[in-house]
């Protein structure tokens, strides 16, 4: 079975740069892992991407040697299951709150006797490897997200769950749970009791023997969430990116061209 180069990169003290699909279009999936990144996850809950068209984004990202990785709509057994069976490298979990939910999602992701995943990975077979079955439980990372008050309640009994690999903060929902709308939703918090909330995350993660992620919506914030310890940062998403080069593209263009036509 291909390696898996998250796990790799951990292994060896570092920490991943993630990307972020979505946008349903292989093309765009292809661009995105021609650019360095160590993984790329593909966005099935939030993101315009259906199951049919994620397996043929994994397809044309194969040839990066980039570790992809899905984001599942929900902690339900066909998603997780049947993304894993097109290739996913690693299920990133939503709406996990307890350690039960925990439990459940270590147990889809996972083969018997471990867990209670179907066999019959179609893709994967071919695109991993043809010891897929034998190797899989040790190359696929099951990560569950942290992002209700009840989950962070709740935090040290859902990362001492056997098999869970790491923990995946989505700052903008967590803001909401914890804080309601004091605050204005998104990514990179500054306020302290979030910066303190996302530390405990950390802390609580390394200290049960399991890896810390975090979603981030600069490359500056990102960078500081590695110097404090994060195993795995996302940086931005495909959308936000077209829209960023697409708008500085504009503006830059108007402020060259400010005045040109006057005498």
């Amino acid at each position: 079975m291909i390696p898996n180069n998250v796990l790799r990169t951990w292994r060896a003290g570092g920490a991943a740069i993630n990307g972020w699909l979505s946008i349903g279009c292989p093309f765009t999936a292809e661009i995105m892992a021609a650019q360095g990144y160590d993984s790329i996850t593909i966005d099935l809950q939030h993101g315009l991407v259906g199951y049919e068209v994620a397996t043929t984004m994994l397809q044309a990202m194969q040839a990066s040697g980039v570790t992809p990785l899905v984001r599942v709509p929900w902690l339900d057994p066909t998603w997780i299951m049947k993304a894993l069976d097109a290739g996913a490298y690693g299920v990133i979990c939503p709406m996990v709150n307890t350690r039960e939910d925990a439990e459940r999602l270590v147990s889809y992701v996972r083969y018997p006797p471990v867990g209670t995943r179907s066999f019959g990975p179609t893709r994967a077979n071919f695109s991993a490897g043809a010891d897929y079955g034998r190797e899989a439980d040790r190359e696929v990372i099951c990560l569950a997200m942290i992002e209700t008050a009840e989950a962070f309640a709740n935090l040290a009994e859902i990362v001492a769950t056997p098999g869970l690999d790491g923990v995946y903060i989505g700052p903008a929902d967590l803001t909401l749970g914890l804080t309601g709308r004091r605050f204005p939703t998104g990514f990179d918090r500054v306020e302290p009791e979030l910066v303190e909330a996302i530390g405990t995350i950390l802390d609580t993660a390394h200290q049960a023997g399991i890896r810390a992620c975090l979603h981030n919506g600069s490359p500056a914030y990102a960078a500081k969430a590695i110097g404090w310890g994060f195993d795995l940062v996302t940086v931005s998403n495909d959308v936000r990116l077209l829209a960023d080069a697409a708008r500085a593209s504009v503006e830059t263009t108007r402020r060259l061209t400010a005045g040109a036509g006057e005498s």
